[in-house]
């Protein structure tokens, strides 16, 4: 039996992944929205606006979400 979250009616899966480098990235699209949840962990994840999808937060429904892949190695945080 071969499952897959493209099984789920709605939801596609693009991914694409930089040969000169290790990094890529995914998108998992609901263009019908969806609603959406998130689990973070490791010792040092790099997140963005991850708590918008807070249940007690004000963003019910996703279109999208995009996982991005790299390293922080070298990242130079901007300017105050």
């Amino acid at each position: 039996m071969h499952s897959s979250i493209t099984d789920v009616a709605g939801i596609e899966v693009g991914h694409f992944t930089d040969s000169r480098r290790p990094t890529g990235c995914t998108v998992v699209l609901a263009r019908a929205s969806a609603v959406a949840a998130v689990d973070v962990r490791g010792a040092a994840p790099g997140t963005r606006e991850t708590d918008l999808l807070a249940p007690h937060n004000v963003v019910e429904r996703v279109h999208g979400i995009l996982l991005a892949g790299g390293s922080a190695w070298g990242w130079t945080p901007p300017a105050a």
